[in-house]
Parts: structure tokens; sequence; C-alpha cells
């Protein structure tokens, strides 16, 4: 029999009844952004679509819809990792969560176990809380499951380079996971001036960040994550520098700005790819699209890139391939490139 590659997409609440039937059925799971974590509870309150979950589980039963918990910003977590007490409630609010709704699962998007950049609250225990955190909610959904006679998923989405497996025990953490999502995407971006590829398979001849999608999975295999048990990521979106040298296509140039978020592939597909003077560049070592117009750059991700990595995630026998995120690409083009890169 052939393997079933996962083709996750990140959906958020506000989208949910956009979803058309032609792309529920090229996805096998949904993670919907986002719950948030509050006194140590996994809350839902303010998820507006609950109906259409519903109404996709109905007519998708086979399809996991899964809640996804956190986002950039979004803290609770190390607060609620930080007792046994904590994750305990914790957990027993994820088992709410499966039982109360239509949900398969739970996704922690914890961003980041150990680091507070995106000002939330971080401590050095979070290393082994997180570990901690995993096991009791895996384990109370076991229970849960083995009374409901089901199986309830257990996955995160890490961040893709060394920091992250420095913030956790990924070896450890793994076991409670049914996949580890790699968020191999704003790679380059928010933080650098330096123009480059933000969701990129391989690393460049001349690119001072050596991170790739490629380097990142070697990451965590030597961290202890089973091959297997790795998604990566594919953007939906682009990174946009401005004020760029005219040099190299505007490649690995310093620009005046960091690497903002851009235009969703909606807007380039429809107003800038080979277009407003926008040339659409390939960079054939990276696996990856550009657009520079002599002053500014965008990285992006588009069918080519999206096949490299369905082969890629085929020939290194990884799980599969997830994106962020569905709303930002009305001409469908990328899913159906994620779906039919595994069809071969």
């Amino acid at each position: 029999m052939d393997k079933q590659y996962f083709k996750v997409g990140y959906v958020s609440d506000s989208a949910l009844s956009e979803m058309t039937r032609e792309d529920l059925l090229k996805l096998t799971h949904i993670n919907v952004a986002f719950g948030h974590v509050r006194q140590d509870e996994i809350v839902t309150e303010h998820v507006k679509n609950i109906d259409a979950i519903y109404t996709i589980k109905r007519e998708h039963p086979e399809l996991k819809v899964i809640l996804s918990v956190g986002g950039w910003s979004a803290g609770g977590f190390s607060e609620a990792a930080s007792t046994e007490a904590g994750r305990e409630k914790m957990a027993a609010s994820a088992v709410r969560v499966v039982r109360t709704l239509p949900f398969d699962g739970i996704d922690l998007d914890w961003e980041y176990p150990c680091y507070g950049e995106a000002e939330i609250a971080s401590s050095p225990a979070d290393k082994q809380n997180f570990t901690l955190l995993l096991r009791a909610i895996r384990e109370a959904l076991n229970v849960q499951g083995s009374e409901d006679g089901r199986y309830y998923m257990l996955t995160i989405a890490a961040g893709a380079d060394q920091y992250y497996v420095d913030g956790t025990e990924m070896d450890q953490a793994q076991q409670y996971l049914d996949y580890v999502q790699l968020m191999t995407y704003d790679m380059r971006g928010g933080f650098q001036v330096l123009t480059g590829h933000h969701s990129n398979l391989y690393t460049p001849t001349g690119d001072l960040f050596r991170i790739s999608t490629d380097a990142s999975v070697q990451i965590f295999v030597r961290a202890g994550v089973p091959k297997e048990k790795i998604v990566i990521g594919a953007a939906f979106y682009s990174r946009k520098w401005n004020n760029v040298p005219n040099r190299n296509n505007g490649l690995h140039q310093m620009a005046g700005t960091t690497g903002g978020y851009g235009p969703s592939f909606t807007e380039l597909d429809a107003e800038y790819i080979n277009k407003q003077g926008y040339v659409r560049h390939w960079d054939s070592e990276a696996r990856a699209p550009y657009l520079f117009d002599g002053s500014t750059f965008i990285s992006y991700e588009d069918e080519q890139s999206i096949q490299c990595k369905c082969e890629y995630v085929m020939d290194e026998g990884l799980a599969g391939i997830m994106f962020w995120e569905y709303s930002c690409d009305e001409t469908h083009r990328l899913l159906n490139a994620i779906h039919q890169g595994f069809e071969k």
C-alpha cells in the first residue's frame, strides 16, 4: 500500500467557513488557529466558527480537525507548565476540548519554551516543564480516548532553528507526540535586514544565515526526533524588504528595512509576480523563488518550490507538509501543488 503523507493546513477560525469541498478533500489534517491558554487552561470561548467545524466533520469524517493552541505572542504556557497542578489543569482542559467540541486532538504552538522574545513569560525551567506538560496532556487524552473508544492526537509546532532544540528536550518530548511540525518559514525576515529566502529548502552559496528546511530537519533528527514524525512547513505568504541595493537581483543584500510580512500569495499572483516591474527569479540551490523590482525584494513560496518540498519529504521519509495559512491563497494553487506533489 502506498504511504499516506500528511497534508496539514493551518486555518484561521475566521476562514473555516470559506473552505471549499475540493480543498477539504486534499487535506488530511486541519489545525484551527487558535485556542489560548488562560489561568492554566485551554480556552475556546473566542472561537467564533465552531458551527463550521461541526459541518466539516460531518461531511468529511475522515479529516482530522485539531485545535491549535497558542501562536506568536500568545502566553500562558510557561506558567501552566511550571507546576504539577498547572499541568494537570491544562491537561484536563485539553480533554474537555475534545469531549465537548468536534476536535480530534490538540496542537501546541508555544513560541517558544525558554524564550520571551514574543513578550510572553519564560523560564529556563521551561525546558523540562515542556516535556512534563506534553506527558500530562498525552496521558489525559489517552485515558479519555480509552473511554471513548477512539484516539486523540497531540502535536506541536516547533521553531525551525537550533534555538528551539536548545530550549526543549525533543528526544523525550517526541515520544508523546504524533508528529512535530517544523515552522520552516520566517527563517529570514522580521529580525534581519539581510535579504534572503524565508522558506527555502536548502541553504544557497553566499548566504550568511545557514538555516533552511533541510538544515532544520537535520537539527531535529540529531535532537532525537524520528524522521517519520517530522512535518515540514510551507508558506502561503511572503516576506518583504525595502530599500534593497540593485545587486545580485536583490538577493543577500543589506536592506533599509527588516523583512516584514509581505503580500499573501493571493496578492502576489494578482499584483506582483512578473507584474509592475517585479521579476520572478528562481534560486536553483535554495529551491526557492523570489521577486525583485530594483529596490524591493520579496521571498515567497510557489508551486515549483512546493513540488521540491514534496519530493524532499518522500525522499527523506518524512511525515508530510503543513502550511500557514489557508486564507492567504484564494487561487487554491498552492494547496493543489501539495496535493499533487504526493500523488506520484
